[in-house]
């Protein structure tokens, strides 16, 4: 357990620590003095001074930063952020957010390499495919699967009854059974990570519309490995290809806010420090390769998120530049705090009613 919560823990800093190496880096190509790099918040617990920056670790594993010369105070200064090209100071600041894609290709590519990547495949027989399996995709609430435990990511080896016993890795003889077995008591012998163990429930005889006898929606996945000069090319293309699904997703459920439509239960959810914990957990117990990809996921959502217009994060300060780049003339240094330190205590409000809400779950 410990072991595992120091894997999260370094797995969730690391990200934040290379974002922010994103950002050190260009500062420095572009030559921009580099104040401070920091991993965790002040106050310091060591600290080395190495050419003009100081390189420190701090008492808070909350992030890590990067100080940029003239950033907060503009400085008359060659060497100064606020005297850069506008140009330059939107590509340090973008910096950051491109390493989460970056990393997120990385891991993907490793994926794609060393284990293969989990592709939706259909049921015709294909002596190809490496460990086809039928996977839930998604538990509906108030549904037979979600009231016996079931979970996003098992899955489904055998079905049962008193009279029969299926075993399969096609999602058609899946439904099949439990279309034949509604109304009944069917024993599902399920694998989740490492864990092997049989649950029971009754398929429902008249289930609301689209949500099927047992409530979930189910995938048959297989992995399909590449070569070492092939996993880099699917790892950038399917990192791009999720995070072209993540906003389109996120488009769709704005749309629909907007005009009124209601959402699925469920269908948005937000999670702090805790969940994403939670979640990690899970991943960590399914394997290595499960664990990376949630890992890759959450990269994809940290650089979507960092990329938003909202004063005190990366995008709120392309935003200003915008503005300045449009005026001919910065944005007060004031102004520009002032808005920075609302946002930025709006985003922490938030952040801590998530994780309460995520710490009452286990209540």
């Amino acid at each position: 357990m410990i072991l595992t919560i120091l894997i999260i823990f370094l797995s969730l800093i690391g990200l934040v620590v290379l974002h922010e190496l994103g950002h050190f880096i260009l500062a420095k190509k572009f030559g921009v003095k580099v104040e401070e790099f920091g991993i965790g918040i002040p106050p310091r617990i060591f600290w080395k001074k190495i050419g003009e920056t100081i390189y420190s670790l701090n008492l808070l594993p909350l992030g890590a930063f990067v100080k940029l010369y003239g950033e907060e105070k503009r400085e008359k200064d060659p060497r100064s952020f606020s005297q850069k090209p506008i140009w330059q100071r939107a590509l340090i600041v973008l910096g950051g957010v491109v390493t989460f894609w970056i990393i997120a290709a990385i891991l993907v590519s490793v994926i794609a390499g060393a284990w293969g990547l989990p592709t939706a495949v259909g049921d015709e027989v294909d002596h190809t495919l490496i460990d086809p399996k039928v996977q839930i995709v998604q538990v509906l609430p108030k549904s037979p699967a979600k009231e016996t435990g079931l979970q996003v990511g098992d899955v489904i080896q055998k079905l049962r009854t008193e009279e029969l016993e299926l075993a399969t890795n096609k999602v058609g003889e899946v439904i099949e059974f439990t279309e034949a077995n509604k109304g009944k008591d069917i024993i599902l012998t399920i694998q989740r990570g490492k864990e092997i163990f049989d649950t029971s429930l009754v398929p429902r005889v008249s289930p609301p519309e689209g949500e099927g006898p047992m409530g979930v929606a189910l995938a048959r996945v297989a992995l399909k490995p590449y070569t070492w000069y092939q996993a880099p090319i699917q790892g950038t293309l399917v990192t791009g290809r999720m995070t072209f699904s993540i906003i389109f997703t996120l488009g769709e459920i704005i749309s629909k806010v907007i005009r009124g439509i209601s959402l699925p239960p469920g269908l948005v959810e937000l999670k702090g420090p805790v969940g994403i914990g939670e979640m990690a957990a899970r991943a960590l117990e399914r394997g290595i390769s499960d664990y990376l990809w949630l890992v890759a996921m959450i990269s994809i959502y940290l650089a979507l998120f960092n990329v938003l217009p909202i004063p005190a994060l990366d995008g709120g300060k392309l935003l200003f530049l915008g503005i300045e780049k449009i005026k001919g003339k910065p944005v007060s240094p004031k102004i520009e705090q002032n808005i920075t330190a609302f946002f930025f205590f709006l985003l922490i409000s938030l952040v801590i009613f998530v994780t309460l809400r995520d710490i009452q779950k286990f209540f």
